[in-house]
């Protein structure tokens, strides 16, 4: 049976008078694929930016596994949350658009890189070593999400399907156990839809990674998604599997209409 790899309990985030976020709790097994669902403004990209450090709960825990031991994450900065091996896109794309499509991918792996400043400075032969290392893998991550063709190609240049793909290239590279996707399908036409299921798929069983997911694409989160959270005005609804999903009566009326 699968291990627990993050623990939230009674998570809650206030905005002043606003409470964004309401008790939330949630248990995610390694290797799950989980969706979590609710309509604009239900408190999903706050939930996140909690889960990597970019909000500190107002109360609550995030318990983190690794090497079996529980680590509280809430309200760590971000850069440690990330170098535990927690990576994210964002529903907004984020890329250095005025690097290239390889040099985005290799500036989020100088986190695993071992030579120093002074290494750095005078060319030792370690900074070689490692430099040829990474971008060895990055090269080998292009590859993986179909953008090695363009590796030098400015990042503003590429379409927005595949600003997406470099996005998740780009979060791949910090080697994380957790992959939050914050809406991966917005803007997508429905093969570039049908590519990124088949590329989620394949990376989390290569990469041995749990994936959470915001998606308003009901066909897409219904189709991969092993397990799913929903969310309502900050507050946790239902959850459970597709199928039960579904059939939930308040889920049906409140986020997927009266007919899937």
């Amino acid at each position: 049976m699968a291990e627990t790899i993050l623990s939230v309990k009674n998570l809650t985030k206030n905005f002043g008078g606003l409470c964004a976020v309401s008790n939330v709790n949630m248990e995610i097994k390694e290797g799950e694929l989980i969706g979590l669902i609710g309509p604009n403004g239900a408190g999903k990209t706050t939930l996140f930016n909690l889960l990597t450090g970019v909000y500190e709960p107002s109360s609550g825990l995030i318990e983190f596994v690794k090497d079996n031991q529980e680590i509280q994450i809430g309200g760590m900065k971000p850069y440690k949350i990330t170098s535990l091996g927690v990576a994210r896109t964002f529903q907004n794309i984020r890329l250095f658009k005025t690097m290239t499509v390889l040099e985005n991918v290799k500036v989020a792996m100088h986190k695993n890189i071992h030579y120093g400043t002074i290494a750095a400075i005078l060319r030792l032969p370690i900074y070689y070593t490692e430099e040829k290392w990474v971008e060895e893998k990055a090269c080998d991550l292009l590859k993986e999400v179909g953008l090695y063709g363009k590796r030098n190609e400015m990042a503003t240049n590429l379409p927005y399907g595949e600003q997406r793909r470099l996005e998740i290239a780009r979060a791949l590279a910090i080697q994380p156990r957790i992959l939050y996707l914050d809406e991966p399908a917005a803007g997508m036409n429905p093969q570039e839809t049908t590519d990124l299921t088949e590329l989620i798929y394949h990376i989390r069983d290569k990469y041995k990674l749990t994936i959470i997911l915001i998606e308003h694409d009901m066909s897409l989160v219904m189709k991969i998604c092993e397990r799913i959270y929903v969310l309502n005005y900050g507050k946790l609804i239902a959850s459970g599997t597709p199928e039960e999903i579904q059939k939930d009566p308040f889920v049906i009326k409140a986020y997927l209409g009266e007919e899937m």
